[in-house]
């Protein structure tokens, strides 16, 4: 089974927000504002693509979506950060209506070879444990009864953490709130065209079968500023501690997450 993971990497989609901006422009120039665009940099460096690089079934596909409007020196700074990542496929596209074009990219890079595909969506922030791959393949083969009754069926690992990193290290508490990118794998029959990106995380037990898996560390949800869903103000903070030594191995085991590279990078911030 194919197994393909998207990223959109400040990709300005016509919708697909939270918070909407007036025009196009103003879109584009809030998601490419420097500072907006080295913190992106610097989480997508040190949470997201470190786990990518050590999964343990190395048989997937990163599919990253940008704009095509994205500044060269960004573009350059991405191929370069993606240059050991074999999975990678950077997408660039004008801005579109956002799930249409998602779907559009997905299936672009999609096999259609007659078996179910496995498809994950993640912000530049967030990350999978380094097994995620493997367990997916693993849970969908289980399950494949009754992904053969139905279109497509959601596949949740539900426990992890909520982390934000910074200069300090890496603060983070546990969850496992159901249904929360990039741990909820969507299971597709062959011919559907549909793609993870058709439907809202929060809904898909509204939509299709759910089976959840619990007890394994397997999703980080990255917390910070310019999380799409906090720009309206009125977001309950997370009570976030400063992990030990201890946590920091961790996520270290779990993750492929470094907090000393975390403390690196943001330092130059």
């Amino acid at each position: 089974m194919q197994v393909i993971g998207l990223c959109r990497f400040s990709y300005p989609a016509i919708g697909g927000f939270q918070v909407d901006h007036p025009t196009l422009e103003e879109r584009i120039a809030y998601l490419y504002s420097p500072a907006r665009m080295e913190e992106r940099f610097a989480t997508f460096e040190t949470i997201t693509l470190p786990p990518l690089r050590a999964q343990t079934d190395p048989d997937f596909t990163f599919l990253v979506v940008i704009g095509d409007s994205l500044p060269d020196h960004y573009r350059q700074r991405l191929d370069a950060l993606l240059a050991d990542v074999p999975q990678a496929i950077i997408a660039a596209y004008p801005p579109k209506r956002h799930r249409k074009i998602m779907q559009d990219a997905i299936n672009e890079v999609r096999a259609f070879d007659g078996e179910h595909c496995l498809q994950f969506r993640m912000d530049d922030d967030d990350a999978v444990g380094v097994r995620y791959v493997e367990r997916l393949r693993e849970v969908a083969r289980d399950i494949k009864g009754l992904a053969a009754k139905n279109k497509y069926v959601a596949i949740d690992f539900n426990q992890g953490f909520v982390a934000q990193a910074s200069a300090r290290g890496i603060e983070a508490m546990p969850t496992k709130l159901p249904y929360t990118t990039a741990g909820l794998g969507l299971m597709f029959k062959p011919k559907i065209v549909q793609s993870v990106m058709n439907f809202a995380h929060v809904k898909v037990a509204q939509n299709m079968p759910t089976v959840t898996i619990t007890n394994e560390d397997m999703v980080l949800r990255g917390h910070n500023e310019f999380n799409d869903s906090r720009q309206k103000g009125n977001v309950k903070p997370v009570p976030l501690e400063l992990l030990d030594a201890e946590g920091e191995a961790h996520l270290r085991d779990v993750f492929n997450i470094d907090a000393d590279h975390v403390r690196r990078v943001f330092s130059a911030l």
